[in-house]
């Protein structure tokens, strides 16, 4: 095909149907021999006293060098307990420092990991895991009402005097101690469904021979099966490869733009157990040496604080989020001079959000962008402060992506300034969607959003 085919201004290809990316092309790694977890940390240059991550809440922290040590120690840890590459692992816990560790050890030991919301209820978590065929579930002492029976069980942390209390429990050993005794946690645990267990801490003294940070696997490996809804039906599970992420990690990551990656300091509200807190959060600013400040959950108080405190510069959240900073009276109480950008992303944002963010931030531009679960949460993005200036628009088209936005009635691709479906093809289109049944899709994402 020649140059002069693709249409400029569009990237629109009338020979094709196609619209192109206009972004320059990112080189993604060739070697099919490769993992997440591997890429992240050894293919990126990172200073392992830089932090990683902070608990807004707590003050914790964890430098590159302890995420790295605790990543392949858990993955160890969890090769130990039984878990096997292929094994899914179900993840249920709001943002924590030890959610991100969870994710790259689950991978790097070759398992594959499935997240749920914690809000979702007992019945609905049951049967993501029945789905999944979830092996074993990593998750809280306080979650533990809400988790399926006879699974093995990993814990995030050791039970305390507020997880008792809060599952309605009294126990004399907590007088005398700040954590239960072993012999009386299996006891507990043993006696609500939950025969056989482990606790993260436990897990993180593993010999690491079992699993060495060049362990094997493939990028055409199943890293992980996130649940999607789509526009119809049941949730089915969004099968992502290993080789998906690499790639929305290089896409993501490619412009150096205002701050150095490895200088900016990110706000994370958005739960990592949807793809859009995982791809960006626990996968790709990690690879570029970013900080990322931990939130559970929103409160417009806390967050402010945060910001603060913590000198954050940049901002994903969703439209909500937005509508609080730009009209809430509580945001002139606190210094958020550090901020430079502020993504939103997950649903649309009206123009009366945008101008009134603006107005109260004339120092901060709002970048927007289009994705799905299905796509590793790429596909179209504004990448720049110009491009950002366009409201109104989520940006152009990713780089190494492809889209045709075709007529739902006669399947005809259309030219620009047409409505029609959304068509994407790309490195991080997903393997396929799992059902019982199992099926794969063609090499193009019929997104069903017109």
């Amino acid at each position: 095909m020649q140059k002069a085919a693709i249409d400029q201004r569009s990237g629109f290809c009338e020979a094709t149907g196609i619209y192109y990316s206009k972004r320059e092309h990112v080189k993604l790694p060739a070697d099919p021999s490769l993992t997440l977890p591997n890429f992240i940390f050894h293919h990126h240059s990172v200073d392992p006293t830089a932090t990683a991550y902070i608990d807004a809440a707590t003050g914790a922290s964890l430098s590159y060098g302890q995420l790295k040590t605790q990543v392949f120690s858990f993955a160890a840890g969890l090769s130990s307990f039984g878990v096997q590459p292929g094994d899914v692992v179900l993840i249920l816990s709001p943002n924590s420092i030890v959610f991100g560790v969870s994710l790259l050890a689950i991978m790097a030991c070759g398992a594959i990991a499935t997240t749920t919301n914690p809000l979702n209820t007992p019945l609905e978590i049951a049967k993501q895991a029945s789905d999944s065929q979830a092996k074993f579930i990593v998750s809280l002492p306080s979650l533990i009402p809400k988790l399926p029976k006879l699974l093995p069980l990993i814990l995030l942390k050791d039970f305390d005097k507020n997880d008792l209390e809060h599952l309605g429990i009294a126990n004399a050993s907590l007088e005398r101690n700040s954590e239960l005794d072993r012999h009386t946690l299996a006891s507990f645990l043993a006696k609500r469904g939950f025969p056989r267990f482990a606790i993260f801490s436990e897990l993180l003294q593993s010999e690491r021979s079992s699993v060495s940070s060049d362990h094997y696997g493939r990028q055409d490996d199943t890293a992980a099966l996130l649940y999607s809804s789509g526009t119809t039906g049941t949730s089915k599970g969004v099968i992502l490869t290993h080789g998906n992420f690499i790639a929305q990690v290089r896409i993501l990551t490619r412009v150096e733009e205002i701050i150095p990656w490895a200088l900016r300091v990110y706000m994370c509200i958005i739960p990592m157990f949807h793809v859009y807190g995982m791809a960006f959060f626990a996968f790709a600013l990690l690879a570029k040496g970013s900080t990322v400040v931990l939130q559970q959950k929103f409160d417009l108080v806390e967050t402010l604080r945060a910001i603060e405190k913590y000198r954050i510069t940049h901002a994903p959240v969703v439209p909500p989020v937005l509508v609080a900073l730009a009209k809430s009276p509580m945001v002139q109480k606190f210094d958020l001079s550090s901020l430079v950008s502020v993504g939103s992303g997950a649903a649309p944002l009206s123009k009366e959000v945008m101008d009134a963010f603006t107005k109260r931030f004339p120092h901060v531009y709002v970048s927007q962008g289009y994705g799905l679960t299905e796509s590793t949460a790429i596909g179209a993005n504004t990448a720049t402060a110009e491009e950002a200036r366009q409201y109104g628009s989520t940006g152009t088209i990713a780089s190494n992506m492809e889209f045709r936005i075709v007529d739902v009635a006669s399947g005809t691709p259309l030219p620009p300034n047409q409505r029609g479906e959304i068509w994407m093809r790309g490195p991080t289109i997903m393997k396929g969607k799992s059902t019982r049944l199992g099926f794969l899709l063609p090499s193009w994402l019929i997104s069903q959003f017109q």
